[in-house]
């Protein structure tokens, strides 16, 4: 079966469902004209070039490792050799030179980001500064999580914060981990949140001191996030535990307080950053 064939018969068993969230996207999303042209080549999973020589990124998506393969045929299905126009809040270049835009195939009034993220084939960049369109994207990636469609048809794309093993063996990717918070507190010029009870060798998430504003500005309250349920996405780094650094407000993502059971011996184990001075 072609990738065109199986892309088709994806698309028609999802399209019902992803519909309105497609529509919300579409609207939340809704940026300046940036300019069109013929797509000539895709040189992966979220970047293509255009006749003109531009390089377009998609912005607003990150593609997982589970896709990359898969990801630049459905790219290439999906525009390849067509016209296609851009839209964004701004036209300049990343420090690649790719232009980043949200991207619409010639008389289409769905993008291609909206298309990835309902198919399951992407997840929300948390680099979007802008709020409702960034809210419309994580709308977008968990219909596709609850239908459990593309990469979310397996369990394990959701990494999950108790088991720092698995998050480290997707080192230097881009992952998305759940988990309940067992501490949160600023040790010198960084604030540690961190998932397992014993730091060392539990995943966390880092946020250096200077970027704490924009958290709180985000409406994030880090000093009270201990015992909270929380879905963290970034790239994956390894400093003892899994790591991921969080640079921006949409790295955390609130789901619900969770008040965990703590029994006497694990409470004993739960020094936190006090044992290095962290």
């Amino acid at each position: 079966m072609t990738i065109d064939r199986r892309i088709s018969m994806t698309f028609g068993c999802a399209v019902l469902l992803t519909a309105c969230t497609s529509g919300a996207l579409h609207a939340a999303c809704e940026f300046a004209h940036q300019g069109e042209g013929r797509v000539a080549t895709v040189l992966d999973a979220r970047t293509f070039r255009l006749d003109d020589g531009r390089e377009v990124r998609l912005a607003g998506i990150e593609p997982m490792q589970e896709t990359a393969t898969r990801g630049s045929e459905i790219l290439a299905a999906l525009i390849g050799n067509r016209e296609v126009t851009l839209r964004g809040p701004d036209d300049r270049p990343d420090r690649y030179g790719r232009q980043p835009a949200f991207v619409f195939a010639k008389d289409s009034g769905t993008s291609i980001q909206s298309e990835l993220l309902g198919r399951g084939e992407a997840v929300a960049s948390p680099v979007m500064t802008d709020a409702p369109c960034f809210a419309a994207l994580l709308a977008a990636e968990a219909a596709a999580r609850s239908a459990r469609r593309g990469i979310w048809v397996s369990s394990a794309a959701l990494k999950n914060a108790e088991r720092p093993d698995d998050i480290l063996a997707g080192k230097g990717r881009f992952a998305v981990v759940e988990g309940t918070i067992s501490s949160a507190q600023l040790a010198g010029a960084t604030f540690y949140v961190n998932f397992g009870r014993r730091w060392t060798r539990g995943f966390a998430v880092t946020i250096s001191k200077r970027m704490m504003p924009s958290f709180e500005a985000a409406g994030i309250d880090l000093k009270s996030l201990k015992d909270k349920r929380v879905r963290a996405r970034g790239w994956v780094e390894q400093r003892g535990g899994p790591r991921i650094e969080a640079s921006h407000p949409g790295q955390i993502e609130l789901i619900a307080a969770a008040v965990p059971v703590v029994t006497g011996d694990a409470a004993a184990r739960d020094m936190g950053p006090k044992a290095e001075g962290r």
